[in-house]
């Protein structure tokens, strides 16, 4: 099973996926990170995305983590939203990916980005101020990398042509991020952009200038990939959206204006609707974290709001 292409999302649809449990959801609701992926699949949800977790929290190492998603699960598209391929050797990265990809069968997709803060980069001997460009040049080399060229690596890199053997596809390439850096990254290197905690309007608007960046370097316009927060239902229990916006602003040092259009809440068909909007902003994808509630039950109510918006 290979990757769920754009061609296969009908025009003004969306292919739903979740963001599996952080390792404190995990532990609490005894829910293994292999268990979690396979529930995802079975309820019928397209993706399943790992990411990082915040600073000074428990995490995995993002490649591990994939690794043992892929090799739980049959058919889902594996995500892996901050993967940061220059905080190694291109060579390794190329191999890294190339083990991953298959593992993953082409069901696996990287979301590149470079943060992580400057100790997570002074600890791979990278300057912090040459993060974006290391992140380019890398992005540049790992095509070519990965078909089992002999390129010569950048200065900074031993002066080696390596030789990846047996080759192997490049999977796509999500650029994460919401700033114009990441916009403009997406146009010249990315196969999607993966923007998160965005309203609607705002994702349109970006998306345009997208497809105009894309356009003026030839390109086509990537695809649009939308990361949301949410809790499903209507238990009184369950987080309002005022309470997970003011959440997110309290976490992002800003106002709970700036949140009030993104987090999912209410029923399946008030969250159908509202993840509707995101269709008319350019996207194909939403990947939601869920905030609240029972993980499995999410993922459950999630489903159905995929159905509904099908």
């Amino acid at each position: 099973m290979t990757f769920f292409p754009d061609a296969a999302i009908p025009p003004g649809r969306l292919a739903v996926g979740v963001v599996l449990p952080s390792p404190a959801v995990r532990r609490e609701q005894k829910l293994p990170l292999t268990e979690a992926a396979r529930h995802a699949e079975r309820a019928g949800l397209d993706l399943v995305a790992h990411r990082d977790a915040p600073a000074g929290e428990p995490s995995l190492d993002p490649a591990v983590a994939v690794a043992a998603v892929s090799a739980a699960t049959d058919h889902i598209t594996v995500v892996s939203t901050a993967y940061a391929p220059a905080l190694q050797s291109p060579p390794r990265a190329a191999e890294q990916i190339a083990s991953l990809q298959y593992v993953a069968d082409g069901r696996l997709v990287l979301g590149v980005g470079t943060g992580g803060g400057r100790a997570r980069w002074t600890a791979a001997g990278v300057p912090y101020e040459e993060r974006g460009r290391r992140t380019d040049a890398t992005l540049r080399l790992l095509p070519r990398l990965l078909a089992g060229n002999r390129d010569p690596l950048p200065p900074e890199h031993p002066t080696v042509t390596p030789e990846l053997l047996p080759a192997a596809p490049m999977p796509p390439i999500w650029i994460s991020g919401n700033t114009r850096s990441a916009i403009r990254r997406a146009a010249r290197l990315g196969d999607g952009w993966y923007p998160t905690l965005a309203p609607p309007a705002e994702v349109a608007a970006s998306t345009v200038h997208l497809a105009e960046l894309a356009a003026a370097l030839a390109r086509p316009a990537p695809t649009v990939i939308v990361g949301t927060i949410g809790a499903l239902g209507t238990s009184p229990d369950l987080p309002t959206r005022p309470d997970l916006a003011r959440d997110l602003a309290k976490a992002n040092g800003t106002t709970s204006e700036r949140y009030a259009e993104v987090p999912v809440t209410g029923s399946t068909r008030e969250a159908a609707e509202h993840l509707h909007n995101y269709c008319g902003a350019g996207v194909s994808r939403v990947l939601m974290t869920v905030a609240g509630g029972d993980w499995r039950d999410q993922v459950e109510l999630l489903a159905e709001v995929r159905e509904l918006l099908r």
